[in-house]
Protein backbone atom coordinates (compact mmCIF):
# COMPACT_ATOMS: atom_id res chain seq x y z
CA UNK A 1 0.00 0.00 0.00
CA UNK A 2 1.13 3.53 -0.67
CA UNK A 3 1.36 6.21 2.00
CA UNK A 4 -1.78 7.89 0.67
CA UNK A 5 -3.71 4.59 0.64
CA UNK A 6 -2.71 3.80 4.23
CA UNK A 7 -3.66 7.24 5.51
CA UNK A 8 -6.96 7.16 3.64
CA UNK A 9 -7.84 3.69 4.95
CA UNK A 10 -7.02 4.69 8.52
CA UNK A 11 -9.19 7.80 8.25
CA UNK A 12 -12.08 5.66 6.96
CA UNK A 13 -11.67 3.28 9.89
CA UNK A 14 -11.80 6.16 12.39
CA UNK A 15 -14.90 7.54 10.69
CA UNK A 16 -16.70 4.18 10.37
CA UNK A 17 -16.08 3.21 13.99
CA UNK A 18 -17.86 6.35 15.14
CA UNK A 19 -20.65 5.86 12.65
CA UNK A 20 -21.29 2.14 13.26
CA UNK A 21 -20.51 1.90 17.00
CA UNK A 22 -19.22 -1.70 16.77
CA UNK A 23 -19.46 -3.96 19.82
CA UNK A 24 -16.03 -5.35 20.70
CA UNK A 25 -16.28 -7.34 23.97
CA UNK A 26 -13.21 -8.15 26.02
CA UNK A 27 -11.75 -10.71 28.33
CA UNK A 28 -9.04 -8.54 29.81
CA UNK A 29 -6.89 -7.74 32.80
CA UNK A 30 -9.13 -6.97 35.77
CA UNK A 31 -6.87 -4.04 36.73
CA UNK A 32 -7.48 -2.31 33.40
CA UNK A 33 -11.11 -3.00 32.48
CA UNK A 34 -12.24 0.58 33.08
CA UNK A 35 -9.47 2.01 30.90
CA UNK A 36 -10.09 -0.51 28.11
CA UNK A 37 -13.83 0.19 28.04
CA UNK A 38 -13.44 3.97 28.15
CA UNK A 39 -10.85 3.98 25.35
CA UNK A 40 -13.17 1.87 23.21
CA UNK A 41 -16.03 4.26 23.89
CA UNK A 42 -13.82 7.26 23.11
CA UNK A 43 -13.16 6.05 19.56
CA UNK A 44 -16.81 5.21 18.94
CA UNK A 45 -16.95 1.55 19.88
CA UNK A 46 -19.14 -0.29 22.35
CA UNK A 47 -17.61 -2.25 25.23
CA UNK A 48 -18.54 -5.34 27.25
CA UNK A 49 -16.60 -7.59 29.62
CA UNK A 50 -17.31 -11.32 29.69
CA UNK A 51 -16.12 -14.09 31.98
CA UNK A 52 -18.33 -17.18 31.91
CA UNK A 53 -17.90 -19.99 29.37
CA UNK A 54 -21.58 -20.14 28.46
CA UNK A 55 -21.58 -16.43 27.54
CA UNK A 56 -19.01 -16.76 24.77
CA UNK A 57 -21.02 -18.15 21.89
CA UNK A 58 -24.07 -15.97 22.54
CA UNK A 59 -22.18 -12.68 22.79
CA UNK A 60 -20.13 -13.43 19.69
CA UNK A 61 -23.35 -13.79 17.73
CA UNK A 62 -23.98 -10.07 18.23
CA UNK A 63 -20.43 -8.73 18.56
CA UNK A 64 -18.43 -7.41 15.61
CA UNK A 65 -14.99 -8.14 17.08
CA UNK A 66 -13.37 -9.49 20.24
CA UNK A 67 -10.37 -8.73 22.46
CA UNK A 68 -8.46 -11.27 24.55
CA UNK A 69 -5.88 -10.05 27.08
CA UNK A 70 -4.02 -12.65 29.16
CA UNK A 71 -3.23 -10.25 32.00
CA UNK A 72 -5.42 -11.90 34.62
CA UNK A 73 -5.47 -15.68 34.36
CA UNK A 74 -8.58 -16.99 36.12
CA UNK A 75 -9.03 -20.78 36.53
CA UNK A 76 -12.30 -20.76 34.58
CA UNK A 77 -10.56 -19.08 31.65
CA UNK A 78 -9.28 -22.56 30.77
CA UNK A 79 -12.74 -23.11 29.31
CA UNK A 80 -13.86 -19.55 28.59
CA UNK A 81 -10.97 -18.42 26.41
CA UNK A 82 -10.85 -21.40 24.00
CA UNK A 83 -14.62 -21.26 23.57
CA UNK A 84 -14.50 -17.52 22.89
CA UNK A 85 -11.77 -17.62 20.25
CA UNK A 86 -13.23 -20.74 18.65
CA UNK A 87 -16.53 -18.89 18.29
CA UNK A 88 -14.71 -15.96 16.68
CA UNK A 89 -12.97 -18.31 14.26
CA UNK A 90 -16.14 -20.17 13.31
CA UNK A 91 -18.18 -16.98 12.93
CA UNK A 92 -15.32 -15.26 11.08
CA UNK A 93 -15.26 -12.40 13.57
CA UNK A 94 -11.93 -10.57 13.96
CA UNK A 95 -10.22 -10.91 17.32
CA UNK A 96 -7.19 -9.35 18.96
CA UNK A 97 -4.74 -11.24 21.20
CA UNK A 98 -2.48 -9.66 23.82
CA UNK A 99 -0.24 -12.45 25.17
CA UNK A 100 0.77 -10.48 28.26
CA UNK A 101 2.55 -12.59 30.87
CA UNK A 102 3.40 -15.34 28.39
CA UNK A 103 5.52 -18.00 30.05
CA UNK A 104 4.51 -17.15 33.61
CA UNK A 105 2.29 -20.19 34.15
CA UNK A 106 1.34 -23.54 32.63
CA UNK A 107 -2.23 -22.32 32.08
CA UNK A 108 -1.10 -19.35 29.99
CA UNK A 109 1.18 -21.57 27.92
CA UNK A 110 -1.56 -24.15 27.36
CA UNK A 111 -4.07 -21.51 26.26
CA UNK A 112 -1.66 -19.66 23.99
CA UNK A 113 -0.73 -22.90 22.27
CA UNK A 114 -4.41 -23.52 21.54
CA UNK A 115 -4.87 -20.02 20.14
CA UNK A 116 -2.57 -20.74 17.19
CA UNK A 117 -5.29 -22.86 15.60
CA UNK A 118 -7.82 -20.04 15.76
CA UNK A 119 -5.56 -17.42 14.15
CA UNK A 120 -5.97 -14.05 15.89
CA UNK A 121 -6.55 -11.19 13.48
CA UNK A 122 -4.13 -8.97 15.40
CA UNK A 123 -1.46 -9.87 17.94
CA UNK A 124 -0.36 -6.93 20.10
CA UNK A 125 2.37 -7.00 22.70
CA UNK A 126 5.76 -5.72 23.71
CA UNK A 127 8.88 -7.03 22.00
CA UNK A 128 9.59 -9.79 24.51
CA UNK A 129 6.01 -11.07 24.36
CA UNK A 130 5.97 -11.13 20.56
CA UNK A 131 9.29 -13.00 20.45
CA UNK A 132 8.10 -15.45 23.11
CA UNK A 133 4.82 -16.16 21.29
CA UNK A 134 6.55 -16.74 17.95
CA UNK A 135 8.91 -19.15 19.70
CA UNK A 136 6.04 -20.94 21.51
CA UNK A 137 4.25 -21.44 18.20
CA UNK A 138 7.41 -22.87 16.64
CA UNK A 139 7.85 -20.02 14.18
CA UNK A 140 11.33 -18.93 15.25
CA UNK A 141 14.22 -20.56 17.03
CA UNK A 142 15.72 -18.14 19.54
CA UNK A 143 16.45 -17.84 23.22
CA UNK A 144 15.95 -14.07 23.12
CA UNK A 145 13.05 -12.19 24.66
CA UNK A 146 12.92 -13.17 28.29
CA UNK A 147 9.65 -11.85 29.71
CA UNK A 148 9.59 -10.13 33.09
CA UNK A 149 6.02 -9.69 34.27
CA UNK A 150 4.29 -7.39 31.81
CA UNK A 151 7.48 -5.51 30.96
CA UNK A 152 9.79 -6.04 28.02
CA UNK A 153 13.47 -6.88 28.10
CA UNK A 154 13.88 -6.30 24.35
CA UNK A 155 13.78 -3.34 22.01
CA UNK A 156 11.03 -3.20 19.39
CA UNK A 157 13.53 -3.74 16.57
CA UNK A 158 14.53 -7.10 18.08
CA UNK A 159 11.02 -8.43 17.44
CA UNK A 160 10.96 -7.70 13.69
CA UNK A 161 11.51 -11.30 12.55
CA UNK A 162 9.12 -12.67 15.18
CA UNK A 163 6.42 -10.16 14.22
CA UNK A 164 6.66 -10.95 10.51
CA UNK A 165 6.60 -14.69 11.27
CA UNK A 166 3.47 -14.34 13.41
CA UNK A 167 1.74 -12.24 10.75
CA UNK A 168 2.50 -14.86 8.09
CA UNK A 169 1.16 -17.59 10.38
CA UNK A 170 -2.11 -15.85 11.19
CA UNK A 171 -2.69 -14.02 7.94
CA UNK A 172 -3.39 -10.93 10.04
CA UNK A 173 -1.31 -8.18 11.61
CA UNK A 174 1.14 -7.87 14.50
CA UNK A 175 1.77 -4.73 16.53
CA UNK A 176 4.88 -4.47 18.69
CA UNK A 177 4.53 -1.68 21.24
CA UNK A 178 7.43 0.29 22.69
CA UNK A 179 9.14 3.68 22.45
CA UNK A 180 8.31 3.31 18.78
CA UNK A 181 5.71 0.86 17.53
CA UNK A 182 6.32 -1.68 14.81
CA UNK A 183 3.32 -2.90 12.81
CA UNK A 184 3.35 -5.53 10.08
CA UNK A 185 1.07 -7.77 8.05
CA UNK A 186 4.19 -9.60 6.77
CA UNK A 187 4.09 -7.54 3.57
CA UNK A 188 4.26 -4.02 4.95
CA UNK A 189 6.53 -3.15 7.87
CA UNK A 190 5.72 0.17 9.49
CA UNK A 191 7.30 2.11 12.34
CA UNK A 192 5.10 4.51 14.31
CA UNK A 193 6.42 7.16 16.68
CA UNK A 194 4.85 9.60 19.08
CA UNK A 195 3.02 8.91 22.29
CA UNK A 196 4.53 9.82 25.62
CA UNK A 197 6.72 8.45 28.37
CA UNK A 198 3.74 9.00 30.66
CA UNK A 199 2.07 5.95 29.11
CA UNK A 200 4.56 3.90 31.15
CA UNK A 201 3.40 5.61 34.36
CA UNK A 202 -0.24 4.49 34.13
CA UNK A 203 -1.65 0.99 34.23
CA UNK A 204 -3.31 -0.41 31.15
CA UNK A 205 -2.29 1.73 28.19
CA UNK A 206 -1.30 -1.38 26.23
CA UNK A 207 -4.52 -3.13 27.22
CA UNK A 208 -6.56 -0.12 26.12
CA UNK A 209 -4.68 -0.05 22.82
CA UNK A 210 -5.60 -3.68 22.21
CA UNK A 211 -9.23 -2.91 22.95
CA UNK A 212 -9.25 -0.04 20.46
CA UNK A 213 -7.61 -2.26 17.84
CA UNK A 214 -10.57 -4.62 18.25
CA UNK A 215 -12.99 -1.74 17.62
CA UNK A 216 -11.19 -0.78 14.42
CA UNK A 217 -10.86 -4.43 13.38
CA UNK A 218 -14.65 -4.50 13.16
CA UNK A 219 -14.57 -1.92 10.35
CA UNK A 220 -11.15 -2.39 8.69
CA UNK A 221 -8.50 -4.95 7.81
CA UNK A 222 -6.30 -6.12 10.69
CA UNK A 223 -3.34 -4.15 9.37
CA UNK A 224 -5.29 -0.88 9.04
CA UNK A 225 -7.00 -1.48 12.39
CA UNK A 226 -3.63 -1.87 14.12
CA UNK A 227 -2.26 1.18 12.32
CA UNK A 228 -5.27 3.38 13.07
CA UNK A 229 -5.38 2.47 16.75
CA UNK A 230 -1.64 2.97 17.24
CA UNK A 231 -1.57 6.25 15.36
CA UNK A 232 -4.55 7.65 17.24
CA UNK A 233 -3.09 6.54 20.58
CA UNK A 234 0.26 8.15 19.83
CA UNK A 235 -1.34 11.36 18.64
CA UNK A 236 -3.68 11.63 21.63
CA UNK A 237 -0.84 10.74 24.00
CA UNK A 238 1.44 13.40 22.56
CA UNK A 239 -1.29 16.03 22.86
CA UNK A 240 -2.04 15.01 26.45
CA UNK A 241 1.63 15.12 27.42
CA UNK A 242 1.83 18.69 26.09
CA UNK A 243 -1.03 19.66 28.38
CA UNK A 244 -0.01 18.00 31.67
CA UNK A 245 3.04 16.46 33.31
CA UNK A 246 1.68 13.90 35.79
CA UNK A 247 0.15 10.42 35.35
CA UNK A 248 -3.39 10.86 36.70
CA UNK A 249 -4.13 14.04 34.78
CA UNK A 250 -2.38 12.60 31.72
CA UNK A 251 -4.81 9.67 31.67
CA UNK A 252 -7.82 12.00 31.79
CA UNK A 253 -6.45 14.29 29.08
CA UNK A 254 -5.47 11.32 26.95
CA UNK A 255 -9.04 9.97 26.93
CA UNK A 256 -10.38 13.45 26.20
CA UNK A 257 -7.99 13.87 23.28
CA UNK A 258 -8.74 10.39 21.96
CA UNK A 259 -12.43 11.27 21.98
CA UNK A 260 -11.87 14.58 20.18
CA UNK A 261 -9.60 13.30 17.40
CA UNK A 262 -11.00 13.39 13.89
CA UNK A 263 -10.16 11.32 10.80
CA UNK A 264 -8.05 14.13 9.35
CA UNK A 265 -5.81 13.93 12.43
CA UNK A 266 -4.37 10.81 10.80
CA UNK A 267 -2.69 13.02 8.21
CA UNK A 268 -1.26 15.27 10.93
CA UNK A 269 0.42 12.27 12.50
CA UNK A 270 2.24 11.32 9.32
CA UNK A 271 5.97 11.83 9.61
CA UNK A 272 7.79 10.37 6.63
CA UNK A 273 7.63 7.57 4.12
CA UNK A 274 10.60 5.69 2.75
CA UNK A 275 10.26 3.21 -0.09
CA UNK A 276 12.69 0.76 1.47
CA UNK A 277 11.45 -2.84 1.45
CA UNK A 278 7.92 -1.68 2.14
CA UNK A 279 8.95 0.36 5.17
CA UNK A 280 6.95 3.45 6.05
CA UNK A 281 7.38 5.58 9.12
CA UNK A 282 4.55 7.34 10.93
CA UNK A 283 4.82 9.64 13.88
CA UNK A 284 4.79 13.14 15.24
CA UNK A 285 8.38 14.30 15.37
CA UNK A 286 11.29 14.19 12.93
CA UNK A 287 13.42 11.10 13.28
CA UNK A 288 17.08 11.58 14.18
CA UNK A 289 19.25 8.74 12.87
Amino acid sequence: MTEIEIRSAMARAVDEAREKNPLAPSITNTVTQDFVANAQLAVGGSAAMIYLPDECESIMQVAQAFYVNMGTAMPFYEETLPRAVKACHELQKPWVLDPVGIGLSELRTKLLLQFKEFKPSIVRGNASEIIALAKLWGLIDTADGQVRGVETTEKVSAAKVAAVSLAKCTGGAVAVSGEEDLITDSKELILCAGGSELFTKITGSGCALGGVMAVYAAVATPFIAAMAATTMFNFAGSKAAAQVNAPASFKVHFLDNLYRLEPNDISKSFRSANSLEGMFEFGLTPRVD
